[in-house]
């Protein structure tokens, strides 16, 4: 409680987390998944049980110094990028002016690691700035923009039915030891968002981990769909590189999806993996919920109005 309360007195617009290990820094802001309850709750898991130090940004109202993922033009306190180690990154189609997108173009460039959840493959909708626009979700000038180029893949569109068919993840065969995984057994992770069309372009450094097993329905123990969606089943976690850099990319995740152990799991043991630290791994990493941790369903407009950083 003393690390968060220290967090927010300093910076009222985001939460700190002491630890003495790697500082790992947590950027959220996107309309549908509740990136902004998941994002803590990840950072509490990695200061309590695994002594990282976690710093998490959000999308704050300039008006109220409110939470709100409908202000796409403001992400206070992306300078914590100039001391981090890792960015795990959860935003959609953001509009950030220069002087704030640049620390984040800047720590990628450097050659440090990322992880991208979600709708992190298309994290940029660049209307106000000029200067980055080779950013872009749909940037013709660099194929993709950050998503393709970086992660590995952009925005295409839901193979799953959105809101009809969650996904049970399958793991690659030869993958199985990979530390990523470590603790996770095959079909162990189940979430509620559908899977994401992924255009068969990977590019050739890419590494998938877990291929999405679509569901008939929104239940753990729904039966996969037949027919074309699931042959071939398409990747929902693989790795990457860039500019000699570890990159770990799911397209799952909203703040349900933290319910599930083995989802939990696999983003703290990507984090180890891309800080370069997959000897540390646990056979079975702590992943227990810390506090009260009671998520909504995704959705647009479904954010929880008039909350501060600090309420979570």
């Amino acid at each position: 409680m003393n690390s968060l309360i220290v967090g927010f007195l300093l910076f009222a617009n985001w939460l700190t987390f002491d630890g003495k290990g790697k500082h790992v820094v947590l950027v959220g802001g996107d309309e549908e998944y509740r990136s902004e309850e998941a994002l803590p709750q990840l950072a509490h898991i990695l200061s309590k049980h695994h002594g990282f130090k976690t710093t998490v940004l959000f999308a704050i109202d300039p008006k109220d110094g409110t939470v709100n993922p409908d202000r796409t033009d403001n992400i206070p306190g992306l300078e914590a990028l100039q001391t981090a180690d890792l960015l795990v990154l959860f935003v959609r189609w953001r509009d950030l002016p220069d002087d704030q997108i640049k620390y984040i173009v800047d720590y990628v460039e450097s050659g440090k690691p990322v992880i991208g959840i979600r709708t992190a493959t298309h994290p940029f909708a660049l209307k106000t700035s000029k200067t980055y626009q080779r950013w872009n979700w749909n940037s013709k000038e660099w194929d993709g923009g950050f998503g393709r180029q970086v992660l590995g893949e952009t925005w295409v569109a839901h193979h799953g039915k959105h809101k009809v068919q969650s996904t049970r993840a399958r793991i690659v065969r030869g993958q199985e030891n990979n530390p990523i995984l470590r603790g996770i057994g095959d079909g162990d992770i189940w979430v509620r968002t559908d899977v994401y069309t992924v255009a068969n372009r990977l590019p050739q450094d890419c590494v998938p981990l877990l291929v999405g097993e679509v569901l008939e329905g929104m239940g753990p123990t729904d039966k996969p769909v037949s027919g074309p969606q699931n042959d071939p089943k398409l990747p929902v976690a693989w790795t990457k590189t860039y500019k000699g850099a570890r990159v770990f990319t799911t397209t799952m995740g909203s703040s349900q999806d933290l319910e599930n152990e083995g989802f939990l799991r696999l983003l703290v043991n990507a984090t180890y993996w891309a800080l370069g630290m997959e000897n540390k791994i646990p056979a079975r990493a702590n992943v227990d919920i810390v506090g009260k941790y009671e998520p909504h369903a995704f959705g647009f407009g479904g954010y929880t109005k008039g909350k501060r950083p600090e309420d979570f």
